[in-house]
């Protein structure tokens, strides 16, 4: 069998040398923290281990939240071989390598082979592929862990294959309880940290119990054994928090709806957090600004038709003194469209104008309507009996403007809020004026 990056051998590494996130690994179910619905006794992947019969399954979590943790503890049930590598190590020469090697092994042994792929999302199109024809045997179980969104990052063929078995991202509590854990296991410590000290290493670890306990060591290590261990003493050591974020994956989505729903649920201060998240994890502030202005004219639209305006503005500026100077201006804009008076008048009528669009392309445009800048157009009849408004009382005169063919239809109906209460005024009294003038013909 091709030689293969095992990712949970520790060989014969001294027990000091092994880090302690990972000699503090679960080694049992019921040790893992965090995921009880995903081990709960009637779920699915607990109902796997207990009766020892695999189906093939995708963990998606963030990280530090357990996914290597429940591949090790299947790479101990008796009845299937097992071979675990990363992806982000292996290439397709190895994949279709061990693919052979699998095959092999249910003829001989009749015994699947487990493969447990870490980070699977880093695994192109054609190298997914090359699992689809053994997993139709029968002669792999494919187990997959990602930090990434399976509906984009695996291809439907092998998704469709999979159970998608969802972890948790751990809270406060959680990660206070394995650090606790970690150091009633670590017995040379001889001044634990403090209750201050564990909850600035909570609120370090951003939810990810690897990162926890990885600072803690680093803290320990640093830590000399004839002084006070101080807080200001751990915040140097770590010197830095890195925010749980992504540019182009699931976090960045995450981050932009909640910033957009708060807006849009008129809440200014969540709105702010929500900008400062992004921000600050270095979100590009065009990105933003470019939502932003959508905003402005999706859920303000002419409720508020500055708006509009502000987007623009604020666009010009985070052009003009980009970051960090525009994250003020940002925040303007978000305070202004958190306080604006909302509406979606305009994206619901464009939607139902686009709609009929799409069915009724294929009619012609009246030809009272159509321009006639030649003699020739004007022999066809294009402009015949246009009324110019100006030319009448109101400077307004009712002609149908929608396809011969075609009802007239209503899209836009104003919203009983800021701006578009003027505008209602405008199309209640443009209504009364055609009325009766249709009456009158």
């Amino acid at each position: 069998m091709s030689e293969q990056i095992d990712v949970f051998n520790k060989g014969t590494i001294p027990e000091d040398r092994i880090p302690l996130a990972e000699r503090c690994r679960p080694q049992k179910l019921d040790e893992i923290i965090g995921q009880e619905k995903l081990l709960s006794e009637d779920s699915l992947l607990k109902q796997m281990l207990n009766s020892g019969k695999l189906s093939s399954f995708i963990l998606w979590g963030p990280p530090g939240s357990g996914k290597t943790t429940i591949a090790r503890l299947v790479s101990q049930m008796q009845n299937y071989n097992f071979i675990p590598f990363s992806a982000v190590l292996t290439g397709i020469k190895e994949v279709k390598q061990v693919m052979k090697d699998a095959d092999n092994s249910l003829l001989f042994s009749e015994k699947p082979t487990v493969i447990f792929i870490d980070e699977i999302h880093r695994f192109n199109k054609a190298q997914q592929d090359a699992f689809l024809p053994y997993l139709e045997k029968g002669a792999i179980i494919l187990i997959g862990a990602t930090t990434e969104n399976p509906s984009f990052e695996i291809i439907p063929a092998l998704l469709s294959r999979c159970h998608v078995l969802v972890l948790q991202q751990l809270k406060d509590d959680h990660i206070r309880e394995i650090i606790d854990n970690a150091l009633e296991k670590c017995g040379s410590v001889k001044r634990k940290p403090g209750t201050e000290i564990i909850n600035f290493l909570v609120l370090q670890s951003g939810g990810d119990a690897r990162k926890a306990l990885n600072n803690l060591e680093v803290v320990i290590r640093h830590h000399s054994s004839d002084q006070e261990m101080s807080i200001e003493r751990v915040k140097k050591i770590l010197a830095s928090k890195t925010l749980l974020y992504d540019k182009n994956r699931d976090e960045h989505f995450n981050h932009i709806s909640a910033l957009h729903k708060a807006l849009r649920a008129s809440d200014p201060q969540a709105g702010l957090y929500w900008l400062a998240r992004m921000l600050e994890a270095g979100e590009d502030p065009l990105y933003i600004v470019r939502r932003l202005v959508r905003f402005a004219s999706e859920d303000v639209g002419l409720a508020d038709p500055d708006a509009l305006q502000q987007a623009i503005a604020v666009k010009e500026a985070v052009h003009f003194i980009g970051m960090p100077e525009c994250n003020n201006a940002l925040a303007q804009l978000v305070v202004y469209l958190a306080t604006a008076p909302k509406s979606n008048s305009l994206y619901t009528a464009y939607s139902a104008a686009a709609e009929d669009a799409h069915k009724t392309g294929h009619l012609p445009v009246p030809l009272q309507i159509r321009n006639a800048p030649t003699e020739l157009m004007k022999n066809l009849d294009y402009g015949k009996d246009y009324k110019y408004a100006h030319e009448f009382e109101h400077h307004y005169a009712y002609i149908k403007c929608f396809p011969e063919s075609m009802r007239e239809k209503v899209y836009y109906q104003p919203s009983n809020f800021g701006f578009e209460k003027e505008i209602k005024k405008r199309l209640d009294w443009w209504a009364k004026l055609k009325e009766k003038e249709k009456n009158d013909e």
